[in-house]
């Protein structure tokens, strides 16, 4: 099986336009919203995402950067050291709705150490969840995204690669593939 493309330009652009109006008809002004981009490759999607709802509504919109790292089950389980990423929160979410946002859906396990992370910022009044693109079958805890891009059927030795243009990657535009794993 060779990879395959699942967005590419302009099919991604339109996919995060469509989110964003998804979002505007749930929070319509984002007095009370925040955004919370997971790390690592989440924040590259929260970025446009702000980035798109800001210039669609004129509103300035708070976005965070939250690292789950020594949130998540299997931490300890590694063979090797792991390396946490930078968590840059610097509002409350107390009291806030908070948009939790990441490129892939794959199990849960992501979603629910950061859910717990959160709590160190205060306790939000709704938390909801927004992936560009959901891995189908893969599920391991009983959560599931409330915006979704794209659902795309995997098996285990495939990955989900989202390229973003502007992260250091040498590609001329925003791609989202299906990669077939070695081995």
């Amino acid at each position: 099986m060779q990879n395959r493309l699942l967005l590419g330009h302009p099919q991604l652009a339109i996919t995060i336009g469509r989110l964003c109006q998804q979002l505007i008809e749930n929070h319509q002004n984002f007095g009370n919203t925040v955004l919370l981009g997971l790390q690592p490759r989440g924040i590259f999607l929260a970025e446009r995402v702000k980035e798109r709802l800001e210039s669609f509504t004129g509103t300035d919109i708070n976005l965070g950067y939250l690292d789950a790292t020594f949130f998540r089950d299997d931490f300890r389980r590694r063979d090797s050291p792991v390396r946490a990423n930078a968590t840059k929160i610097d509002f409350l979410i107390e009291g806030k709705k908070v948009i939790l946002i990441d490129d892939v859906f794959y199990t849960g396990r992501s979603v629910k150490a950061a859910l717990d992370a959160m709590t160190a910022f205060g306790r939000p009044e709704k938390v909801e969840l927004l992936a560009l693109v959901v891995r189908n079958y893969a599920k391991h805890v009983p959560i599931f995204p409330d915006y979704i891009g794209k659902k795309v059927n995997t098996l285990d030795n495939q990955k989900v690669l989202v390229e973003w243009k502007n992260e250091g990657e040498k590609v001329d535009e925003d791609n989202v593939w299906l990669i077939n794993k070695e081995g």
